[in-house]
Order: C-alpha cells, then sequence, then structure tokens
C-alpha cells in the first residue's frame, strides 16, 4: 500500500506524483494499487490533482487506483469540484 505524506500542497505534489507513479508502474497489469490518504493533514488542491492523476496513469496501465483514509475535508474538496467520483474508496 502507498502512503500520503502528511503535508500534500503545492510544494510536494510533483515529488509526491513521482513516487506515486513509480509505485504503480512498478505493480503488475491488473492489480489494484491502494493509496492510503490517512495521514493527510495539511493539504490543497494539488493533493486532489496528485491522487488524480495518479489514477489516470494506473487506468493507463490497465491497473486500478482506490484511495484509503481520504481526510473528510478533501474528499468535500473533491465533491465541491465535482471529481468525488474518480476517487474510489477501498
Amino acid at each position: 500500500m502507498l502512503t500520503l505524506p502528511a503535508e500534500l500542497t503545492h510544494r510536494q505534489a510533483s515529488a509526491c506524483l513521482r513516487s506515486l507513479e513509480q509505485e504503480v508502474r512498478a505493480a503488475p497489469t491488473g492489480a489494484t494499487v491502494v493509496v492510503n490518504a490517512q495521514p493527510l493533514v495539511v493539504f490543497d488542491t494539488a493533493a486532489l490533482a496528485v491522487l488524480l492523476a495518479a489514477r489516470r496513469s494506473a487506468l493507463g496501465q490497465e491497473k486500478t487506483l482506490l484511495v484509503q483514509g481520504l481526510p473528510s475535508a478533501l474528499r468535500g474538496m473533491a465533491g465541491l469540484y465535482g471529481v468525488d467520483a474518480l476517487l474510489p474508496v477501498a
């Protein structure tokens, strides 16, 4: 399981996405990749962008990405932007 850091803002987004994409690539074709978002405490819309980009990367490699422990505030932000259905929960 992949684990997000406690802080994921614009400042950490690129490095975090690179790490997630590397882990997604390492998973076998057809795998379900689970991302643990529970540690997130400080985040902005970049956290959503990272999760959506990781999902897009997984789908492009015939894999599924699920998010576990999505903080309620981030879930609310995803709903506000209309992308909550794109972040399936584990």
